[in-house]
């Protein structure tokens, strides 16, 4: 008896190891990557090039989130005095105000200037603004591109109204944001550029998020903070 548990054991053990390798082989296996000419889909480009670099701004949000994600910096979401963490740790925030910096836009100071201007669009219930952390809060980016972002599906099955460099927010509460990848999956779903904490920070995750926490927002930024302000 004392053998058939050892055996079972043991047999229990190397299932788990080996589904364990499995996954993790199953996970890193260079997957096929298919983009939008494979689906006849027209890839847009911004007309705005704001920090005048030549290369448009969709194009530079999407290329700024693949640079945090190459950098993978430690998932860390402690307050900063000062607002920005250093470029080793961030949050799923910290990816967007990481690409917009990559196009020229300050997310930062945007924010600031406009929670200043309309703290009754932001804050309720006794909140104060903070500018240390405000620009890091999905739910303060969410009202934020409500008014300054085109607005577009929340259907990511609707594949070629999907584009590089597009915003999108996940949860009720909205508790998750990412970018847009230039890459898609066999279905032409296009990968999510984001901070979770997960090993691969460009990945093939947009539905796994959208059945996880269903998709509430999405947007493409086209300049409208700026328009407002003129």
């Amino acid at each position: 008896m004392k053998r058939y548990i050892k055996y079972t054991i043991i047999f229990i053990l190397l299932l788990v190891i080996g589904i364990g390798i499995g996954s993790m082989v199953y996970y890193f296996m260079p997957k096929k990557v298919y983009s939008a000419s494979d689906f006849a889909i027209e890839v847009l480009h911004s007309s705005l090039d704001y920090d005048n670099d030549g290369i448009d701004d969709y194009t530079d949000i999407m290329l700024g989130a693949r640079m945090d994600a190459l950098n993978h910096p430690k998932y860390d979401s402690s307050y900063v005095a000062g607002g920005y963490p250093s470029d080793d740790v961030g949050v799923c925030a910290d990816t967007i105000w990481r690409a917009f910096k990559n196009a020229g836009y300050m997310l930062k100071d945007m924010i600031d200037l406009d929670t200043l201007n309309n703290p009754d669009d932001y804050f309720s219930n006794g909140e104060k603004r903070d500018t240390n952390i405000d620009f890091r809060r999905v739910r303060n980016l969410k009202v934020f591109f409500d008014k300054y972002a085109e607005s577009l599906t929340l259907d990511p099955k609707k594949i070629e109204e999907w584009q590089p460099g597009d915003i999108v927010i996940f949860g009720k509460n909205y508790t998750h944001i990412g970018i847009i990848s230039d890459k898609r999956n066999k279905d032409g779903i296009p990968y999510l550029i984001h901070n979770a904490g997960q090993l691969k920070r460009e990945e093939d995750a947009l539905i796994k998020w959208a059945n996880k926490k269903t998709i509430t927002g999405h947007y493409r930024w086209n300049g409208g903070y700026y328009d407002s302000i003129r």
